[in-house]
């Protein structure tokens, strides 16, 4: 019997807000670097509003002796700023970027000299040449504000143009929606990787809140079971851990080059669901 290729795993956080915050992560990191990802993402809030939490959280990661990407988002930025950024996080040695467009903050107007990912790619790509590893978005389940899912294909055919390495996905449950977004990727020359974005089921009502944030969809048998666990928790939490291992395992099986792992700042779901995978 021919054992399974572990597959490739990177995990994100999102910068704390409290000292306490800052040394709850900082022990949720320790315990997920067991599962050595190849990098550790740091997310931008609305606008670049958490970017000092962001840049001191990528700062604290590299010290522990990890890969770590900041995330980078382009709304209300100016290229002086930008190249500005670019420059402190390659001398804190970050090598890898997830460059993204980014929310705008409720009541701000659009601003900035970049209005797409892509423009905000190709512009890192001009300044620095290849100092980065260049990672992009990619929504499986269509960005919810594109006209249509041959514009958002489009969208990110341009980022890839622009000179993205990689990509990670929105998170997902339904393995066919990444299958056929990697399909029709493909069957435009786009031949990238692209990582699959899991996010671990831990609450009902924080998935429902971010799922209809973010446009994710959760598919109406697992809704219909996770209303029916009601403030259930540990009935809850087991659900999730069979669903997104059962996930996990299909992308694995189909040829998925990755897991980037949601962690939301907590290390029990994750590691659960790498061990149940054998990862």
């Amino acid at each position: 019997m021919t054992e399974t290729p572990r597959i490739p795993l990177s995990i994100e956080f999102f910068p704390p807000k409290t000292p306490e915050g800052v040394e709850k992560l900082r022990l949720v990191r320790q315990q997920l670097y067991a599962l050595k990802p190849e990098f550790c993402s740091v997310t931008f809030g609305a606008g670049g509003s958490t970017q000092e939490g962001t840049f001191n959280t990528v700062r604290d990661i590299l010290a522990e002796g990890m890969a770590a990407a900041s995330h980078f988002s382009c709304i209300g930025a100016t290229k002086a700023t930008v190249r500005e950024q670019l420059a402190m996080l390659k001398a804190m040695g970050v090598k890898r970027l997830v460059a993204l467009r980014g929310d705008l903050p409720s009541g701000y107007g659009a601003g900035g000299e970049f209005h797409y990912a892509s423009d905000l790619v190709a512009f890192i790509r001009e300044e620095t040449g290849n100092d980065f590893l260049i990672e992009v978005a990619a929504y499986p389940e269509i960005h919810p504000q594109a006209k249509s899912p041959a514009s958002d294909l489009q969208a990110f055919a341009a980022k890839v143009k622009a000179g993205a390495n990689s990509a990670i996905t929105q998170y997902f449950y339904n393995a066919d929606a990444y299958f056929h977004f990697v399909a029709e990727a493909d069957a435009l020359g786009i031949t990238i990787p692209v990582v699959p974005g899991i996010m671990p089921i831990t609450s009902s009502t924080q998935l429902m809140r971010f799922s209809d944030a973010c446009g994710a969809e959760i598919p109406r048998w697992i809704r219909l079971r996770l209303q029916a666990f009601g403030d259930d928790a540990a009935s809850i939490k087991a659900f999730g851990l069979d669903v997104v291992t059962d996930l996990c395992e299909q992308l694995r099986a189909g040829g998925a080059p990755g897991l980037h792992f949601y962690a939301m700042n907590q290390s029990a779901a994750t590691l659960e669901i790498c061990r149940r995978l054998g990862c």
